[in-house]
């Protein structure tokens, strides 16, 4: 059993000990463009002068990625302060699979290549197309064709989700037109007919997480299996098309469309088809992969279900084995926090709204759905709200802050997580005065959990998992200079995460516990646990990244 031995020579806190993930407030490096440092942040302000502060890495290789230019997000982050360690992330190991040559001879690619060899069928590939390494990669997506094109596959159709959320929000042709050339080289070269079939903006189809938006998947599934939706001769024309018709639309956003050949829909999937999801990202991939596989389903109506060969690029939900067939094995992640506290008797509960509730308790313990404890855990979701987030900035802090602050006052546990989704959700919009009421937001509601911890006598550990609000300006990689945008003379507002650090700030109200930062500067997030664990009372597990702070 994984128990923890208790610290020597240190009596923890009368109250709890609070986690509250700031989701997307970093460090920015420029004012420009960094919506934390000019929202009015008082509560932040005063905690960065009153409590132990110090930064931590947030992205790259700190956070399990393959290089130290690529950005964290909110799963590989909430993986790494959940089980205190890092590990190769989704990126990682589908590049390696692929380098490797695992990928291709493994059963489940010999076997849906094997499907539609057998019966000249079609192999289908439905993902976000761009080079974000969040959820996916163009290059996997060039690797599976390549290989399929040299597999004997002749028919292959690719349904493209348009990015612009985690690359800048209006750079979907550039992808599209790289793939488009490159399918046209593979067509020469192999003989074979391999094709865009259609498409949409990730925030218009398929992609839905949490169960927030059903209606996403199905507008997906309607177009890939019954062909539905406007008609282009190409995918260029679409978005063009979509582009000259609501100026100023971001490339998530765009409606879907069909690419239609002599009249007909290029692409409908059909029985004896086999399909690939070729994201490696778990949240936004359960829906869709639900809806290929599982017989008893209630969520919409999915007349014509046609018979395929289904495959995820990795398994998603490992518990619920979602999807059965997946391309690659999903890190391996184990004695996380969470269960190292269940197993040593402490009580704790996780709260968030719809748009990160995975986070703070399927990411945060490992990809692994439901509780380790029912009697010791208490999962709280605060339902979001449908709306565009730019609409309503302050979303559901407020909720999720009146609950804690009652929990905290109640007692009954003794560690709390948190996510305030904000800085994060709000940012992706690229909607700068939305962006910093939604930090304001969250300074607000720390400022009332902030007064809570003091009542109770908790102590208090605020940070995020990686930047996004921070750094809301496209600039030249080389020079660091804001981008223009040549036609409207207007900078180019950035909707991705950033490669910024992030803060953290540990508040002991009352001084008593006698904590000091530990002397380095080369720590991640993954941290957080470690610090959570001594501050609890507990000696953190040995291969732990070591806590940012030590008692004296």
């Amino acid at each position: 059993m994984n128990r923890l031995k208790p610290l020597s020579g240190y009596s923890p806190p009368r109250g709890p000990v609070i986690l509250a993930i700031m989701d997307g407030i970093g460090i920015g490096r420029h004012e420009d463009g960094d919506m934390v440092r000019l929202a009015a942040t008082p509560t932040l302000d005063w905690l960065a002068q009153n409590s132990l502060t110090t930064r931590l890495k947030a992205h790259g290789t700190a956070v399990g990625m393959p290089s130290d230019k690529d950005m964290g997000n909110s799963e590989v982050g909430h993986n790494a302060i959940g089980c205190g360690r890092v590990f190769d992330q989704g990126a990682a190991l589908v590049n390696k699979a692929i380098a490797e040559g695992t990928l291709f001879a493994g059963p489940v690619w010999k076997e849906l290549i094997a499907n539609v060899v057998r019966n000249d069928s079609a192999l289908h590939f439905i993902g976000l197309l761009s080079d974000g390494n969040v959820h996916s990669h163009i290059d996997h997506l060039e690797a599976l064709l390549t290989e399929a094109a040299r597999s004997g596959v002749n028919k292959a159709r690719v349904h493209v989700l348009l990015d612009g959320r985690d690359v800048p929000s209006t750079s979907a042709l550039e992808y599209v037109d790289r793939l488009e050339d490159f399918l046209g080289d593979l067509n020469t070269a192999k003989g074979v007919d391999y094709a865009i079939a259609d498409g949409g903006g990730r925030m218009q189809i398929t992609m839905d997480r949490y169960e927030a938006d059903w209606e996403m998947v199905a507008r997906g599934w309607r177009i890939y299996t019954r062909g539905e939706g406007r008609g282009f001769s190409s995918c260029r024309e679409a978005i063009e098309t979509y582009r000259d018709e609501n100026p100023g639309v971001l490339d998530q956003d765009l409606p879907p469309f069909k690419i239609v050949r002599g009249g007909t829909p290029l692409g409908v999937i059909q029985d004896h088809d086999s399909v690939i999801f070729f994201n490696f990202r778990g949240d936004r991939a359960i829906e869709i992969s639900k809806a290929f596989e599982a017989d008893d389903f209630k969520y919409f109506d999915r007349d014509p279900r046609p018979n395929v060969r289904y495959a995820g690029m990795m398994q998603y939900d490992g518990d619920a084995l979602i999807p059965n067939r997946f391309l690659v094995e999903p890190p391996g992640i184990d004695r996380t926090m969470g269960e190292y506290l269940v197993h040593s008797g402490v009580r704790q509960m996780a709260i968030s709204e719809t748009q990160k509730f995975g986070h703070v308790t399927y990411f945060f313990n490992g990809n692994r759905t439901g509780r380790f404890d029912d009697a010791l855990e208490a999962y709280i979701e605060i339902p979001s709200d449908r709306v565009p987030f730019e609409e309503r900035p302050w979303m559901k802090a407020a909720e999720i802050t009146d609950a804690v602050v009652a929990a905290i006052r109640k007692g009954d546990h003794r560690f709390i997580r948190l996510n305030y989704a904000n800085g994060d959700m709000v940012g992706h919009t690229g909607i700068l005065p939305a962006v910093r009421i939604a930090v304001e937001t969250v300074d607000l509601c720390m400022a009332r959990i902030v007064k809570a911890v003091r009542e109770a006598g908790g102590v208090l550990v605020a940070s995020a998992d990686h930047g996004n609000s921070d750094d809301m300006y496209e600039r030249n990689k080389k020079t660091g200079e804001v981008i223009v945008d040549p036609d409207s003379g207007a900078i180019k507002t950035k909707t991705s995460h950033s490669l910024n650090p992030v803060p953290v700030h540990v508040y002991d109200p009352n001084g008593q516990l006698k904590l000091k930062l530990v002397s380095r500067d080369d720590l991640g997030i993954s941290s957080l646990a470690a610090t959570c664990l001594t501050l609890l009372g507990f000696e953190p597990p040995g291969d732990y990244s070591p806590s940012i702070i030590k008692t004296t």
